[in-house]
């Protein structure tokens, strides 16, 4: 019936006990269609809650929103998100006829929702032919990463054509 109207089931987790809630469809374009990690203010009946929106279902034909999970931020708790990757400079190897093939879009992180960034920047301007940059590299601040430091975020592929030229 709710989603009949425009309006998407919430459940709001973390606190003493869950809140259930709807919200109009229309207001999670920003929040959906965005790689940020945003802390959202929610009011329900009258109560606000700081959230982080963590979790969407959609339907597997429609696409519509069939479902959203907000986790409540409490004040000297940590929070858990994935946190977007964002890919800075230019990569020699890219330049030298390499594919940049990017194996993680986000990444999982732990800390306090104030010290949590919009994004992981990655460097990429060293990254040569043949060459990975993996979760070790990152240097945290103010948070925890909680992938594995041999997890590969970003690569540069050699092409076919390439192969036999190269020496090793």
């Amino acid at each position: 019936m709710l989603r009949h109207e425009a309006m998407v089931p919430c459940v709001l987790y973390g606190g003493e006990e869950q809140v259930h809630f709807a919200a109009p469809m229309f207001l999670f374009r920003d929040l959906l269609f965005t790689p940020n990690v945003y802390v959202v203010l929610l009011n329900i009946q009258g109560t606000e809650y700081r959230a982080i929106l963590q979790d969407v279902q959609y339907h597997p034909v429609s696409d519509i929103i069939l479902h959203a999970d907000f986790l409540l931020i409490r004040e000297g708790k940590e929070v858990k998100v994935s946190v977007p990757v964002r890919f800075t400079g230019a990569a020699p190897g890219v330049l030298g006829g390499g594919k940049l093939s990017q194996k993680m879009t986000k990444i999982r992180v732990q800390g306090m929702p104030d010290n949590i960034p919009d994004f992981i920047d990655i460097a990429i301007d060293k990254l040569e032919l043949g060459k990975t940059i993996k979760i070790g590299t990152i240097v945290p601040v103010g948070f925890k990463v909680l992938e594995s430091p041999s997890n590969p975020i970003v690569s540069i592929e050699i092409p076919r054509a390439l192969r036999g030229t190269l020496k090793a």
